[in-house]
């Protein structure tokens, strides 16, 4: 027969055992719900009624060009839509560069700025309140602050599409927008080699993570074609992003190719989808972009419903 008081010991200590298992589930209750609690409400951004984020895992993939010619072909196919553009990449902007705007914003009898304006498209960038040699050296708390600003402190009057820039990676603008807008969805743009798609997915997964529906991945500087000879080379790979976007059962967008004259373009600020609305580059690939969108009115939480593949 065991001993009582060895019987008492394991009694004693199945007890604690399962007393700190219940203390620590309702720990991380309590953790969860003070989360929540501390979670900051989505506010909209006062006229805008669909806000789409062109977002991108790393840097250098054209993401700033697809998101200046994705504002513009959404104006173009159907001028009665307004659009505007945020740059919400502090660090690096680029939106003044690649819609040629220079100069301050005005402001409003309420403080608040005014957007410039280009090819119909209003925009606003940090871009427009440094000086263009200016390094933006600031810690993380600084930026949410400029971006708090540029989301809640300028009158973009009533638009339909708001088109923001975000900044390469998965960091703290990404996750302050998100939770702190509601966004209708999200454009994952990527070049075809693997070590780009690595990044896009993180991206993709990002937003998921945080309820952002992924409307469909672009497949940018996704062939070239010599100018002589007409040869096409994908340089990069081929179909990487389209075989992603399969494998995530989100939209395959399209394909942008590597093309001397959106470089060109993008460089003199004079977009392609304006500058050269006929070519085959827009035709082809760029304004497509704009009616691939699958955006219905928003529901009662500001978000759209995005459908599956």
């Amino acid at each position: 027969m065991p001993c009582p008081s060895l019987f008492l010991t394991h009694l004693v200590v199945l007890f604690c055992v399962l007393k700190h298992s219940v203390d620590s589930k309702s720990l991380q209750e309590r953790q969860r719900q003070q989360m929540a609690r501390g979670l900051p409400k989505q506010k909209p951004i006062t006229g805008v009624k669909q806000i789409i984020v062109v977002a991108s895992g790393k840097g250098g993939v054209g993401k700033s060009t697809t998101a200046v010619n994705l504002a513009l072909g959404l104006s173009a196919n159907d001028p009665s839509k307004s659009v505007g553009l945020l740059d919400a990449d502090v660090y690096g902007p680029s939106i003044p560069k690649l819609m040629n705007l220079k100069g301050s914003p005005d402001l409003t009898d309420n403080n608040l700025m005014i957007p410039l304006m280009n090819y119909g498209i209003l925009c606003m960038s940090m871009g427009f309140l440094v000086d263009d040699a200016a390094p933006i050296v600031w810690r993380g708390l600084m930026v949410m602050s400029a971006i708090e600003k540029l989301l809640r402190q300028v009158d973009w009057g009533e638009l339909d599409f708001l088109v923001v820039d975000m900044p390469p990676g998965t960091g703290d603008v990404q996750l302050s927008i998100s939770q702190n807008v509601p966004v209708a969805g999200a454009v994952i743009v990527s070049t075809p080699q693997d070590i780009a798609l690595l990044d896009a997915r993180r991206g993709a997964e990002m937003f998921n993570k945080v309820h952002v529906p992924v409307i469909g991945l672009v497949q940018n500087m996704s062939v070239f074609q010599c100018p002589n000879c007409l040869h096409q080379t994908h340089i990069f790979g081929s179909d990487g992003a389209k075989n992603l976007a399969l494998s995530m059962g989100v939209h395959f967008l399209g394909d942008v190719p590597l093309h001397l004259s959106i470089r060109e373009t993008s460089d003199s600020g004079k977009p392609v989808v304006v500058s050269a609305p006929d070519s085959a580059e827009v035709w082809a690939h760029l304004r497509p972009l704009g009616r691939q969108l699958p955006c219905p009115p928003p529901d009662d939480t500001g978000r759209a419903g995005v459908s599956r593949p």
